[in-house]
């Protein structure tokens, strides 16, 4: 019988497995496993999709449907790669997909995103706050205007922290590929930032 302690033993030990031991341990039945890896990257996984996708009706749907995927190859899954690139690569592929059969529409759900993500102190200075909004606009806008590849390589990098050799598994372009399209990616934005 599991009492509640067990419970909470269990759950405090998921906290201190690895990615890949978890979703090992899911793949044999362990739901808890599975309820650690999803606390872990539902943030990574959705700010990804939602920037990579910039919709959030979008991101919502291809979120759903990465951990999908990832819950039916639980079976397949091997610790070849980290857990997180192996999720990512999943979201990168639905992504690509979903950019194949139509080019997302630019809305203004955006400028509600970055809106609602300036939830400062009142004691913050107003030319502070504008400033950090200006900021924030414009870093939405470079990317806005950034090719696909090199937007999404972007957001692995800034924002996923993956080095070149992970972007280059979740993309599947050389490193070489990886490399040259970051270095693009950041004279655009840099560029953009210095106009």
């Amino acid at each position: 019988m599991t009492t509640s302690l067990d419970c909470l033993n269990l759950a405090s030990m998921g906290s201190e497995r690895t990615d890949e031991e978890l979703m090992l341990a899911y793949a044999g039945g362990d739901m808890i496993a599975f309820e650690t890896l999803y606390r872990r990257h539902r943030g990574t996984l959705y700010r990804f999709l939602l920037r990579s996708l910039r919709q959030r009706a979008d991101a919502d749907e291809l979120f759903q449907e990465t951990w999908s995927r990832a819950v039916a190859a639980r079976e397949r899954y091997r610790p070849e790669a980290k857990f997180s690139t192996w999720l990512l690569q999943i979201a990168h592929n639905l992504v690509i997909d979903r950019f194949r059969r139509s080019r997302p529409q630019a809305s203004a759900e955006e400028t509600d995103l970055l809106f609602s993500r300036l939830d400062a102190p009142e004691s913050e200075q107003p030319d502070r706050v504008l400033s950090e909004f200006e900021q924030r606009r414009r870093l939405q806008l470079a990317l806005e205007e950034l090719p696909e590849e090199q937007r999404v390589t972007f957001l692995l990098r800034m924002e996923n922290g993956l080095g070149l050799e992970e972007i280059s598994e979740v993309t599947g372009a050389g490193r070489e590929t990886v490399k040259s399209r970051l270095r693009y990616a950041l004279a655009r934005v840099r560029a953009r930032f210095e106009s």
